[in-house]
């Protein structure tokens, strides 16, 4: 499939983009050429291969979770600036 100017202009028109005359020749040959590669592409037999949406093996990096002791409530209003009704009180921040 070849790409004309007047389709590129007509791509840059739905895309809302501006192409100057000046680099509308070079937009035709950069789709074109866009295009060659997918033709390359499909000729590929990927017969036996099953698709994925990564190249690589994915694994999770996360560790497991393990329940620990935390800070109790009253340690941690100890810290607080002030205290109310047995919550952190902040700044007000809607007017």
């Amino acid at each position: 499939m070849k790409v004309s100017a007047e389709d590129v202009k007509h791509i840059a028109q739905l895309s809302r983009l501006t192409v100057p005359e000046a680099e509308m020749e070079k937009f035709t040959e950069q789709f074109n050429q866009i295009l060659n590669y997918a033709d390359i592409l499909e000729k590929i037999d990927t017969t036996g291969i099953e698709p994925t949406p990564y190249v690589l093996p994915v694994s999770n990096v996360l560790r497991e979770d393990v329940v620990k002791g935390s800070v109790s409530h009253e340690d941690a209003l100890r810290n607080a600036p002030a205290v109310h009704e047995d919550g952190f009180k902040v700044p007000r921040v809607i007017e």
